[in-house]
C-alpha cells in the first residue's frame, strides 16, 4: 500500500495592515491603558511580541537611543518560557525621540507602581520593562487579547457615538507588518530609509537594512502592501498623508533575518 504524502499546510496571509492614520487612532485609544507603551514600541520598532516581553531595562540605552534585542518569550505547555530570538542572535534597534519619551514614561510609571505595591512588589532592579502592576512579567496572551479589546473600545466607545473611521480587525503581529511595509525595498548599493510617522525631517541612513522575512513568499506578501509608483523608494501616498511626515529609523541587520 502506497502512503499518501500529507499536504503541506499553507501559510496564512497576514491580517489587515493598517494605514498610518489607523495606527495613530489605535494608539490614541491605547493611551488609556497602562500597557500603551508596549503597543507603541511594537509599532515603532517592528519587534516581535516575545522579544518585547523579554526586554529588560538593562537592554535599553535611552541616551544612545537604542534597544538591544537579546532574547524572546514564548508559551510552552501553558508556561511562560524565555529563550533566544528567532534567528538565535542579538540585534540592535535604533529608536526615535518619541519612543525614547514613552519609554521614560514607562519607567516612571513602573517606579510609581513599585512604590504603591511596597513589599508586595515582585520585580527586580533592571528587570522587565513590561510588567504587571505588582512587577511580574506580562504573560504573552495578555497583550494579544488586549489588542482586540482596544480595537473594540475604539470602535464602540462607552461614551459618545462610534467613530466614522472604524478600525478593521488586526492581529498584534500585524503591527510588525505595518512597520515593515513602510520600508522601501532597498538595493545593496543605495542608502536605506524606513518611514516612521510624525516628525519633520527626512533622514537617509546607512548601511542598508530592513525588516525582511526569511521566506520568499512572505516577502512577496509584505511587498503587496507597498504602493506602486514609489519615488526614491518611498510610497508617495505615505508622504502625502500629513500624519506620515517624516520620522525615520534604521534597523541594523544581524544574522539571518529578523
Amino acid at each position: 500500500m502506497t502512503r499518501a504524502k500529507r499536504p503541506r499546510a499553507q501559510a496564512q496571509e497576514p491580517g489587515t495592515v493598517w494605514t498610518i492614520a489607523q495606527l495613530r487612532a489605535f494608539l490614541a485609544t491605547a493611551r488609556q491603558h497602562r500597557l500603551f507603551v508596549f503597543f507603541h514600541v511594537a509599532a515603532y520598532t517592528g519587534a516581535r511580541r516575545g522579544e518585547l516581553l523579554n526586554l529588560r531595562w538593562t537592554d535599553i540605552d535611552l541616551d544612545a537611543k537604542k534597544i538591544t534585542v537579546t532574547g524572546s518569550t514564548a508559551v510552552i505547555g501553558g508556561e511562560r518560557v524565555n529563550g533566544t530570538t528567532k534567528s538565535g542572535r542579538t540585534r540592535v534597534v535604533s529608536i526615535d525621540d518619541e519612543t525614547v519619551a514613552v519609554l521614560r514614561l514607562r519607567r516612571a510609571d513602573q517606579a510609581a507602581e513599585q512604590l504603591q505595591a511596597g513589599d508586595s512588589w515582585r520585580g527586580t532592579k533592571g528587570g522587565y520593562v513590561f510588567t504587571t502592576g505588582w512587577g511580574e512579567p506580562v504573560y504573552p496572551d495578555t497583550v494579544t487579547s488586549l489588542m482586540a479589546k482596544l480595537i473594540h473600545a475604539h470602535n464602540e466607545p462607552d461614551q459618545g457615538p462610534p467613530p466614522e473611521d472604524q478600525l478593521p480587525h488586526a492581529r498584534l503581529h500585524d503591527l510588525r507588518h505595518l512597520h515593515a511595509t513602510t520600508l522601501p525595498v532597498c538595493s545593496p548599493a543605495s542608502p536605506c530609509m524606513s518611514l516612521r510617522p510624525a516628525s519633520d525631517t527626512l533622514t537617509r541612513l546607512s548601511p542598508p537594512a530592513r525588516v525582511r522575512p526569511r521566506h520568499p513568499q512572505r516577502r512577496g506578501r509584505c511587498r503587496r502592501h507597498l504602493r506602486p509608483g514609489r519615488k526614491d523608494g518611498i510610497a508617495p501616498g505615505l508622504l502625502a498623508d500629513p500624519l506620515a511626515k517624516g520620522r525615520y529609523r534604521i534597523e541594523r541587520k544581524n544574522g539571518n533575518g529578523l
